[in-house]
Order: C-alpha cells, then structure tokens, then sequence
C-alpha cells in the first residue's frame, strides 16, 4: 500500500478500470487490421478481383462469429455496433416487453415505440437487479404475435446475470420471441448464459475488438425489417458498405473470446470480491445479491456523488465510471441503480469493471487511492 499522506498528491501508473465502457484492441486486432487495411481496401460490394477479396475478408469474419453465437454465418447481420443491432432487433416488433435496467438502445426504442402507439410493457425492477421470472410470464400473457422480450444478459452496470434460459422457455410458449444483448456477457461468461435468445447482438470493442462494428444474429429466423434504407448489403437489412478492416478485427476479437475469454474473466472474480471487501464499511454493493458476472463491481457511496468521486479517481489515476457510457456527457446518475434502489443511492455509484489484463497490482493501487480520496472527506 502506498505510505503517503492523504492530503499529498497519489502519484501512480494509470489503472483502466473501465472495461465495460470498452476494452483495449488486442494486439491480434490491430496486427489482422492493419494488414487488411493495407492490402484489401476495396469495396466488398464490387464485382472485381479488389472487391472480391475484400469480400472474402469480411464472409470469414462472419463465419467466425457465427461459429462464435453457435449460428450459420448467414445469420449473422454486421451493424455499426450493438446499439444498432438491438434497434434493428425491435423496431418492428408489435409489442416490446423490456425494464429499466437495460441498456439505453433498448429503453430509447422501446419508449420511441410507446410514443407512436405501439404496445411496450416494462417489467418490475427487483432490488436485486434480476428480474423475476413470473413477472415476465404475467407481463406476456394476452399479448399479440410478434411480441419481443428484451433483456441483457449481462448488466452493464452492475454485471447482474439475468435467467435468460426460464424466460426464453416462457415467451416461446406465448408466441414471442426473445432478444438478448449479450454485449457484455460474450466471451466473459459461459455461453449457455447468452445463447438462448432468438436474435443476439453483440459489439466488438467490449471483446477487445475495434469500435464500429457489431453484429445481429438471427438464430431462429426472426423477422427484421430494416431500419435504415439504402442498398442491397446484409441482404437488404443494413445498407452501407462495410469495412473489411473492421471486419477482421472483430473476427480475430471473437476467436480469442471463445478461445479461454470466460477462463480469464472467472479468474477475476477474486480480485473483484477483493475491491468490495476493502470498501465493505463505506459502500454498498448494487446487485451483490443476485447471480452476477466475475468482473463488475457497482458501489455506492454514501455522501458522495458517483461522478465527483469518479471525477476525483481520474485525477488521481483510476479509470472508472458513474453510469453508462452510453449516458457521457450528461449529469444524470446510474439509471440502472435508480430503478433498483432509488435516486439517492443511484447518484452516489460507482462502476469498477475489471479486465483480462487487470493485475492484483492495479486492484491494490484503486483501493489505495479510493481509500485515501474517501478519507478527505470523513
């Protein structure tokens, strides 16, 4: 532990402990991306030998994160990230049945959709975060075909495992389909946790992979309707020329996922339960109750707001977050603990998201440096 003062100046390495907001491209990446920048640049859609071999770039990376989600290569669309994969996964949906805990390119959808008449239901939010399996069978009874249920696997702010497997059972049954944004459980968690929904999307740079590039996978034939116009690529689902570079980026990602990625997140969870312990008498755990991922710890603070301690964390070399990245930019506390615990245990989280290059060294320095921003104030 650091000897110093409380009130002098921690000077440590950077510590990233952001990992839910994105990962760092592994070397892998950037080396299969350079080179296919270099070399095969053209436009995948045109017919000569350039675009060809662009085009045989981007159908092996689509095998690859086909075999990766257990689907044909042929279900699988290529989107400019989740985001779009999960608009794309209910805009046509007659019915949305969603909570408040999701991600927000889901919560915006479905309250888009509300907006313009559409039936939206939205499931109660235990304290626990998990959301209650005979809510979900209530909340579907009577509703019309092509109803969608939608829900992370994962949480991105508390790593609350959601029981994708006894909904997915339910929502069959009723005629319905389930979409799961497994985003932040692929590769981290054991696939059959992520796997059970009839459209999965996913996002690349939270694999260690590049930014703008996701995908849908539709492993029961869903219907989509497109949300954007324009060409006839990714069979006329999501027009726009697609970037081979990305491509075989998240096609190396994915590999490496499902080569040990769930191995290397459960060995994290020690250093995980390590970062509550030391925090255990001046915080508490949101979602510590429920099943959850190995590497998110969602704290909070009493008398502190999240991003002031955030904000103070930076300075002091500590990476972490106070809600969603999807929120930056905003004052607005962790709409996910809102829903589970109230506003005031909301403004004061703190998001610790772990990654697999994070070391018992960079765990030692953020309780260190926590411990000693949090003493200022006492």
């Amino acid at each position: 532990m650091n000897d110093a003062r409380d009130d002098e100046p921690v000077r440590i390495p950077r510590v990233y402990l952001d990992w839910n907001a994105t990962t760092p491209p592994h070397p892998d990446v950037l080396h299969a991306m350079e080179c296919v920048s270099r070399e095969t640049w053209a436009n995948p859609s045109s017919i000569h030998a350039e675009g060809r071999r662009s085009r045989a770039v981007i159908e092996a990376a689509r095998d690859s994160v086909g075999r990766f989600a257990r689907a044909s290569a042929r279900d699988v669309l290529f989107t400019s990230g989740a985001t779009e994969a999960n608009n794309l996964a209910l805009f046509h949906a007659t019915a949305v049945v969603t909570s408040r805990i999701e991600h927000p390119s889901e919560v915006r959808v479905a309250e888009h959709l509300e907006r313009r008449g559409r039936t939206v239901v939205w499931l109660p939010v235990p304290e626990a975060g998990r959301i209650d399996v005979e809510d979900v069978r209530r909340c579907v009874e009577g509703l019309p075909s092509h109803f969608v249920v939608a829900l992370m696997a994962v949480n991105h702010e508390t790593g609350v495992l959601q029981p994708l497997r006894e909904v997915s059972e339910i929502v069959r049954r009723a005629g319905g389909s389930l979409h799961v944004d497994a985003t932040q459980a692929a590769g981290k968690v054991p696939a059959d946790a992520w796997l059970v929904g009839d459209s999965v999307s996913l996002g690349a740079h939270k694999l260690r992979g590049p930014k703008g590039i996701g995908a849908l996978v539709l492993r029961s034939r869903s219907a989509v309707e497109p949300v954007l116009v324009g060409g006839a690529q990714e069979r006329g689902l999501r027009p726009g020329t697609l970037d081979p570079a990305l491509a075989a980026g998240f096609g190396v990602a994915v590999k490496r996922a499902a080569d040990g990625g769930v191995e290397r997140y459960a060995a994290l969870s020690g250093l995980r339960d390590a970062l509550e312990q030391a925090f255990a008498h001046v915080s508490e755990v949101n979602g510590g109750v429920a099943p959850r991922a190995p590497h998110v710890s969602n704290l909070s603070f009493e008398g502190w707001r999240g991003d002031e301690l955030a904000a103070s964390l930076d300075l002091a070399g500590v990476a972490v977050s106070s809600g969603s990245a999807c929120s930056a930019g905003t004052l607005e506390p962790s709409s996910v603990v809102r829903a589970m615990h109230g506003a005031a245990r909301a403004a004061s989280a703190v998001r610790f998201s772990l990654g697999d290059e994070t070391t018992a060294a960079d765990i030692e320095a953020a309780i260190d440096v926590t411990l000693r921003i949090l003493r200022r104030r006492s």
